[in-house]
């Protein structure tokens, strides 16, 4: 059951991206092996939209490593089915942190069978378009599953998300799969342990950063952001990265709306007023804002159809199947023309 819910949902995804984003290019699906154990490493700008997107857009199944407090309530079973394993964490107390050595012995298994898995590298989310700072997690994991499994091909997998926008829906998407690194090749038996990890960190880390739109924060890194907008990001990634790099000043800027634009789309908010309204209250209760894309994209899978849904059959039953059709047509139509205006 839960093989079918994972493969489901998988792919519900996959074709739901091409709703959710206006344009989704994907680069390097060529440079992902198929020979060996990978552990995927993405730039992490999206929260719980980050893994669902490189779960949904990558082959076969994909095991996540997942912060343990969202573990053992009633979501247990979905995330069991959708191959998520806890990581302890000092906050989450220091005598926890014993139980990541069961999680690392199955994670080195995992990888030793030629299995995928997915670790965010920069160990927490943000909103900035350039790569932080890299921990030693998914470094020191690779490492210690290739010395116990010496004679398997594992591989450490460079990926690059880059969103046109980083709180609106129908954005451009890029998402690229940069160069592999095949451990083994890596590893200087001159060097101690910590230094051979941090020698795959340094790798990894160059490797990503040539995945995504902006690499550093660099003195013109606030010119540079105002660079990325609809326009923009119309043109492939190869092409946005250099000229971000290289012309960023002769790249048109992120417009603003006017008054005239706020208004029109305010009137196009008024066939989805309840659903636009619940979204609203529900993203105002969080307070880290790098959640906001997530819920968006939560609700655009499952609440707005629900809503379209309920409210198309009352109002067939009410006044006939012509006014309902007339009404999703409306209220499908305002939804994309006003995200549309959003994101001039």
């Amino acid at each position: 059951m839960k093989n079918i819910f994972y493969f489901f949902f998988k792919y519900l995804l996959r074709y739901y991206n091409q709703i959710y984003f206006r344009e989704v290019e994907v680069l390097g699906y060529e440079n992902i092996p198929k020979d060996g154990g990978i552990l995927f490493s993405p730039n992490h700008q999206g929260a719980f939209l980050d893994p669902l997107l490189i779960g949904s857009m990558t082959p076969y199944k994909i095991t996540s490593l997942t912060r343990s407090d969202v573990f053992g309530g009633p979501l247990q079973w979905f995330l069991d089915a959708s191959q998520m394993l806890p990581i302890y964490r000092i906050r989450n107390g220091y005598s926890n942190l014993k139980k990541n050595d069961l999680i690392f012995t199955k994670c080195f298994k995992l990888l030793s069978e030629g299995k995928f898995m997915l670790m965010f590298s920069e160990g927490g989310h943000h909103d900035e378009y350039f790569l932080q700072r890299l921990s030693k997690g998914s470094s020191r994991l690779t490492y210690k599953a290739q010395k116990q499994f010496p004679n398997k091909k594992i591989y450490l997998m460079p990926v690059g998300i880059n969103y046109g926008h980083h709180r609106q829906p129908r954005c451009t998407l890029h998402l690229v799969f940069g160069k592999p690194i095949r451990v083994n090749d890596t590893l200087d038996p001159k060097l101690t342990e910590a230094e051979n990890i941090n020698k795959i960190r340094d790798l990894l880390e160059q490797r990503m950063k040539d995945c995504l739109w902006i690499s550093d924060d660099s003195e013109h890194y606030a010119k540079q952001k105002e660079k990325i907008n609809r326009q923009t990001t119309q043109l492939t990634f190869n092409k946005l990265k250099k000229e971000l790099e290289q012309n960023y000043t002769k790249l048109p800027s992120r417009r603003k709306l006017n008054k005239s634009l706020i208004l029109i789309a305010t009137l196009l908010s008024i066939p989805n007023i309840i659903p636009l309204w619940i979204s609203r209250k529900v993203i105002s209760k969080f307070d880290d804002l790098v959640f906001i894309s997530s819920i968006k994209y939560a609700f655009g899978i499952f609440f707005f159809p629900f809503w379209w849904f309920l409210s198309g059959l009352i109002i067939a039953y009410s006044f006939g199947n012509p006014v309902m059709t007339w009404y999703l047509l409306i209220s499908i139509s305002s939804l994309f023309i006003r995200q549309r205006i959003l994101l001039l």
